[in-house]
C-alpha cells in the first residue's frame, strides 16, 4: 500500500519549461506546490567543462533511459508495433529542466494561421481543400488572446530577436536585440533579398548580451561555442528552466522539488483529481501525493500515457474517429531541406544553437496553395549551430564512402558546406493516433505508450516543395553543387529528425473535439489541467517551445482563477 503524504494545494507532474513556469506563478502568488520531477537534479555547473560530444551527442547523457521506459513504433495498424531501443527519429529529455535543458533554443511563435487553421483554409481554399482524412481543427483560441502570454515567455526567458515581417502582431519588440551574423548569414540573406524573400534573423533563447529579466534573474550572453542542442549550457546564457523560472519558485519558499519521482497514475474519484501516486526510483516506494489541483506537464509521449493510465477522458477510437486520448499524433516533416558545397571556408565549428537566419514566406499560409497539393508549409533557415567533429562529416553525394576521395572531400568540405533546411508541418490524421500498447510494458509492468504514424501524400508534396526553395536560395548564394531532396520515403524511426512531436491530449473548442480548453484544463474533470505540446491540434512549421511557454503562462492564470473560484473556465 502506498504511503500518503500530506495534502498540497498543487502537485506537478514533470519540472521542464511548462512545470517550471506554473511552479513559479502559482508559488508567487501564494499556493504551495510540489513538483514531481522522475530525472535527476541539475545545476549550471554540471556543465562547466563539459564539451563532450561523445558523452551527450552520442551516448545521450540528458536523456531517458531506454531501458526502463520507452515507446513502441508502427507505420499502420496492420502490423505489430515494436519497441524503439535505441535513440534515432526523435530524443526524450529526462531530468530537471526536461528537454528545456538540452534545446537549441529558438523560439518562435506560432502564426495567426495555426490556430484557425481549419476556418481560415477553408475560407480561402473551400472545404474540398482539406482530405477528408485530414484532422485540422482550430485551437478554441486566436493568436490575439494568446500574444500577451508570448510577450511573457519572451520576456522572462530574454529572446534575443528583431521583427518577423510576415509573423503576427506583437505588442512589443524582442527584449534583447538579435545575434551577431556570420558571413554565411550574411550570404543567405543577400540571396533571400535578391529572390523578394524576407529574411530576419532567428528569435534566439541564447542571449545576445547580458540580461536581467523582470524577476530579477541575471545571464550573460552567448559566448558562441557551438555546444547547443543535446548539451547543458555552462554560461546560463542559453535560457532554460533551471536558470530562469524554477529559481523563482524555489524562492519563494512553497516550491518543494522531488526528484527520482516517476508518477504512474492521477488519482481520481467522482470527476475530480485528488494526487498522485508515484514511485520513488531512489528506494522503489510507492508514495501517495494527495493535492487539489493536479497538473500533468510531461513530454508529449508523458501526458498522454499518464490519462490513459489513469483511465482519464475518452481514448481515441481511429475506427470511428471518435473519444479524445491520443488523438492527433502530429510530427515534423524536417527532410525538405537542401546542402551546397562552396570552394570558400567558414568557421562552422563555432556557432550557438539558435544562431541564424529564416524566412517564413513559404510557412502557414503565407503564399497561394491554390495549385498545390498540401496545405500549411514551413519555415526556411540557414543556422549555424556548430558542426562538432564526430558527427560532422559531409560530402557531395556522388563521392565514395570510402578510400582516398572520400577522405580527401571529407578534408576539403568540412569547413564548406552551408545547409538550407526547412521545418515543415504536420498535418493529424484520423489513422495517426497515440494508445497504450497491448504487448510491451515498461520497468514497472505498466503498458508502454503505441505510435501508429506514417508520411502522407501531404507531407511528401511539402518536402519536395520545401527543398526545391532551400535549393533556390543556395544557388542564389553560389553553391557550385547541391544537393537536395528527390523523394520523401515511409517514415522510419531509426534516423534523427526532430524531437517536436505534438498532440495526444489536444485543446480545442469543445469536449466533442477535444480533451482540454484552451486554459489547457480537462473537460472532463476540472481540477487537472495538462499542458505542453500535447495540447497541439497539429503541428506547425516552427519550433514548438515559444507556443508551449505561451500555453504555459495562459495555463497559469486559468490555474489561479481556478484556484479561487473552482468550475470549468471556458
Amino acid at each position: 500500500m502506498a504511503k500518503k503524504l500530506p495534502k498540497t494545494d498543487v502537485v506537478i507532474i514533470g519540472v521542464g519549461w511548462a512545470g517550471g513556469i506554473i511552479a513559479s506563478e502559482l508559488t508567487k502568488n501564494g499556493l504551495s506546490v510540489v513538483g514531481l520531477e522522475r530525472g535527476k537534479e541539475r545545476v549550471t555547473e554540471d556543465y562547466y567543462m563539459a564539451h563532450d560530444e561523445l558523452r551527450y551527442a552520442l551516448r545521450y547523457d540528458l536523456m531517458q533511459d531506454l531501458s526502463k521506459e520507452t515507446i513502441t513504433f508502427r507505420s499502420t495498424e496492420k502490423i505489430r508495433a515494436l519497441p524503439m531501443r535505441q535513440y534515432g527519429s526523435f530524443l526524450l529529455g529526462e531530468g530537471l529542466g526536461g528537454a528545456g535543458v538540452h534545446w537549441n533554443g529558438q523560439t518562435f511563435r506560432f502564426l495567426p494561421y495555426d490556430f484557425k487553421i481549419r476556418s481560415m483554409t477553408e475560407e480561402r481554399y473551400g472545404k474540398d481543400k482539406i482530405p477528408p482524412e485530414m484532422m485540422i481543427q482550430d485551437w478554441g483560441i486566436t493568436y490575439d488572446q494568446l500574444e500577451p502570454f508570448f510577450d511573457k515567455f519572451e520576456k522572462t526567458t530574454g529572446i534575443s530577436g528583431e521583427e518577423n515581417p510576415l509573423a503576427g502582431k506583437r505588442s512589443n519588440p524582442y527584449p534583447t536585440p538579435p545575434m551577431l551574423h556570420t558571413p554565411s548569414m550574411k550570404m543567405f540573406t543577400e540571396a533571400a533579398k535578391k529572390l523578394k524573400l524576407n529574411p530576419y534573423t532567428v528569435p534566439s533563447a541564447n542571449l545576445s548580451e547580458s540580461y536581467t529579466n523582470p524577476d530579477g534573474i541575471a545571464r550573460a550572453g552567448c559566448q558562441y561555442c557551438g555546444y547547443c542542442e543535446r548539451f547543458g549550457c555552462e554560461y546560463g546564457a542559453k535560457a532554460d528552466p533551471v536558470v530562469t523560472v524554477i529559481p523563482v519558485a524555489k524562492k519563494t519558499g512553497k516550491f518543494e522539488i522531488r526528484t527520482h519521482s516517476y508518477v504512474r497514475r492521477i488519482l481520481h474519484t467522482g470527476g475530480k483529481a485528488t494526487g498522485v501516486m508515484y514511485t520513488d526510483l531512489t528506494t522503489g516506494e510507492e508514495i501517495e501525493q494527495p493535492a487539489d489541483i493536479v497538473v500533468s506537464t510531461g513530454y508529449v509521449f508523458n501526458n498522454t500515457r499518464l490519462m490513459l493510465l489513469s483511465k482519464i477522458g475518452k481514448p481515441y477510437d481511429s475506427s470511428s474517429g471518435t473519444g479524445v486520448i491520443g488523438k492527433n499524433y502530429a510530427y515534423q516533416v524536417i527532410k525538405g531541406t537542401a546542402a551546397g558545397f562552396f570552394e570558400d571556408q567558414f568557421n562552422l565549428f563555432a556557432g550557438a544553437g539558435s544562431l541564424g537566419m529564416g524566412l517564413d514566406d513559404y510557412n502557414g499560409d503565407n503564399f497561394d496553395h491554390s495549385d498545390l497539393k498540401f496545405i500549411h508549409g514551413g519555415n526556411i533557415a540557414h543556422t549555424v549551430t556548430g558542426q562538432r567533429p564526430i558527427q560532422n562529416n559531409p560530402v557531395p553525394e556522388d563521392t565514395p564512402r570510402w578510400g582516398k576521395e572520400f577522405k580527401a572531400n571529407s578534408l576539403k568540405y568540412a569547413n564548406s558546406v552551408l545547409s538550407v533546411g526547412s521545418q515543415g508541418s504536420s498535418m493529424p490524421y484520423r489513422h495517426h493516433y497515440l494508445d497504450l500498447d497491448p504487448t510491451y510494458k515498461d520497468a514497472y509492468g505498466d503498458p508502454l505508450i503505441r505510435i501508429t504514424f506514417d508520411f502522407e501524400e501531404q507531407d511528401r508534396q511539402l518536402a519536395r516543395y520545401l527543398s526545391d526553395r532551400c535549393a533556390e536560395i543556395l544557388q542564389e548564394m553560389g553553391a557550385q553543387n547541391i544537393m537536395k531532396l528527390k523523394e520523401l520515403g515511409p517514415y522510419e524511426i531509426t534516423t534523427y529528425q526532430s524531437t517536436h512531436n505534438t498532440g495526444g491530449v489536444i485543446m480545442g473548442e469543445n469536449p466533442g473535439n477535444s480533451a482540454i480548453n484552451n486554459y489547457m484544463q480537462m473537460w472532463d474533470m476540472e481540477n487537472l489541467f495538462v499542458v505542453g505540446a500535447s495540447a497541439f491540434p497539429h503541428n506547425s512549421g516552427y519550433n514548438p517551445t515559444g507556443t508551449v511557454g505561451a500555453l504555459a503562462y495562459r495555463a497559469a492564470d486559468g490555474i489561479l482563477e481556478y484556484s479561487k473560484k473552482g468550475g470549468l473556465l471556458v
